[in-house]
């Protein structure tokens, strides 16, 4: 199958022919349809995240039909539409599974960083990780809610029950999160890079009814603030513009580091929390919520062998919405 490599940190990945994978007990190996890139890819690429299992496929949104199965595997039918998300396993034993907090497990494996991941025409997992597609979506659709739609959600609902809500980095996460927070109420205040008045009109578009630069104030105190941007600086930002007791959630698996900030900013039981990965439980309330509101994915597709120029236009903040790489 065709394939594209990561052979080190911070190397453009290369167009390869590989070996189809086969699949072992519980695996099932999948025919990729689509397959979300997301602000994780670059970090693994670019060497924030260590230690990925090299050489690697990167992806972790990946949307495909199970073409095969291993031993014991009779979860999914052959031809069924899956998804692959960013968990790919967890160990089930140790003391966060066992309270429900796989995405903390201190041995859990990740989709396109220590298990191969979905920039190729077929993927593998285990199947107790995957999940069905709802009929709503098309492939392409589909593959932004994988990540950034489980991500987002995950970070909302440790948001609380703000009304006035502020997403900092209004990318693809943001651009699903909105949606979700217009249709159950909440008020959407969107922070972007300076100047970008494109992904400002974006924002709007989504049902913000205040878009302007990170740098800015918004125009009220906001009861809670998600960041998806991983500029450490939005912190002290985001706890300024929450009011006392408000909550900052911190929503990326990397974060350049935190600037000094004054006491006074967390002071007034303002909280600072982070969402660390995600669950199968995530994926099955979030699947089953976004086609009833309904949300929809704006999407740019790339042909696999772009997947570089995918990459770079993500890093430069060149896409509204979601890329989405299609073999």
């Amino acid at each position: 199958m065709r394939a594209m490599l990561l052979d080190a940190p911070k190397h453009p990945l290369r167009l390869a022919d590989v070996e189809q994978p086969h699949p072992r007990a519980g695996q099932i190996v999948a025919r990729v349809h689509a397959c979300g890139v997301c602000r994780t890819d670059l970090h693994v690429l670019d060497g924030e995240l260590t230690d990925p299992a090299l050489p690697l496929v990167l992806g972790h949104e990946i949307v495909a039909s199970v073409v095969d199965r291993g031993p014991g595997a009779r979860r999914f039918e052959i031809g069924a539409r899956i998804g692959v998300p960013w968990l790919g396993w967890a160990c089930g034993i140790c003391q966060f599974c066992l309270r429900g907090q796989e995405n903390l497990c201190p041995f859990a494996r990740f989709t396109g960083y220590t298990l191969p991941g979905g920039y190729a025409e077929f993927g593998i997992a285990d199947e107790r990780f995957a999940v069905a597609i709802p009929d709503h979506y098309d492939d392409a659709e589909a593959a932004p809610l994988l990540c950034a739609g489980l991500i987002g959600y995950r970070a909302l609902r440790a948001a609380g029950d703000a009304g006035r809500l502020g997403l900092y980095g209004f990318g693809a996460s943001a651009h699903i999160v909105a949606q979700v927070a217009r249709a159950e109420g909440r008020r959407v205040f969107a922070f972007t890079r300076r100047n970008d008045v494109t992904g400002q009109a974006f924002a709007r578009s989504l049902g913000a009814e205040w878009a302007g630069s990170s740098e800015s104030a918004p125009p009220e105190p906001l009861d809670a603030a998600i960041i998806f941007a991983p500029v450490g600086a939005l912190v002290p930002a985001a706890l300024r513009a929450i009011e006392p007791g408000g909550t900052v959630v911190c929503a990326g698996i990397h974060m350049s580091d935190i600037p000094q900030f004054p006491y006074e900013l967390l002071w007034g039981e303002r909280i600072l929390r982070s969402v660390a990965n995600l669950t199968r439980r995530d994926a099955e309330e979030f699947l089953a919520l976004a086609p009833t509101i309904p949300v929809r994915t704006t999407i740019a597709p790339y042909r696999l062998a772009h997947a570089n120029r995918a990459l770079a236009e993500l890093r430069r903040g060149a896409v509204d919405g979601a890329a989405v790489l299609i073999p």
